[in-house]
């Protein structure tokens, strides 16, 4: 643990992003150790054991959020501290359909436009066979997909052709995002 705190670390995000999101992919300050923040895997973001309850002190936080290989930072233009993420950093909680298109939002706000710029992709656990969908949200972050909204996505989706197979899948932005094999389904 470093002495790097929260609260040097959320009035760093809130000066650099106070016109959109900080431009934290331009940003390499050095590295100052981990800061007990972790999220879990429903969303929830800790800080000390304790959830932070206040929706826009997490908003704040996500923007200055970025992950190099598979470890996640909050960085600013003058510390990197790292943090803990279960799973990925957001939860996309609901979505809507417009026109053809799949809108995504998450937990903190974000919204993403299904396509090219913001994939679909769905692992299966391979000891239970268990999807799990997620869909990027920017710069390498990713929500997974909720229940109740990945329910609602199988009710609107489709099978079509896909690497020579048939593939039951979801359309938006021009793409198709292929779920599983049509073989597959029982």
């Amino acid at each position: 643990m470093t002495s790097t705190s929260a609260e040097g670390i959320a009035a760093a995000a809130k000066a650099a992003g106070k016109k959109g999101l900080p431009p934290v992919h331009l940003w390499n300050p050095p590295f100052c150790g981990d800061l007990d923040i972790h999220i879990k895997r429903d969303g929830t973001w800790f800080y000390l054991g304790t959830p932070i309850g206040r929706p826009e002190l997490v908003r704040l936080f996500s923007g200055v959020l970025r992950r190099d290989g598979e470890n996640y930072f909050l960085v600013t233009p003058v510390e990197k501290v790292g943090i803990k993420v279960d799973d990925v950093p957001f939860v996309a909680v609901d979505f809507d359909q417009d026109g053809e298109d799949l809108v995504f939002t998450t937990n903190i706000g974000d919204s993403a436009r299904a396509g090219t710029e913001h994939p679909i992709r769905v692992e299966i656990d391979a000891a239970t066979g268990e999807p799990t969908p997620y869909v990027h949200i920017r710069a390498d972050l990713e929500a997974r997909i909720d229940r109740k909204s990945f329910y609602r996505l199988v009710d609107i989706g489709e099978h079509a052709p896909h690497d020579g197979d048939s593939w039951f899948g979801l359309r938006s932005g021009g793409r198709f995002f292929p779920i599983i094999a049509s073989a597959d389904l029982i």
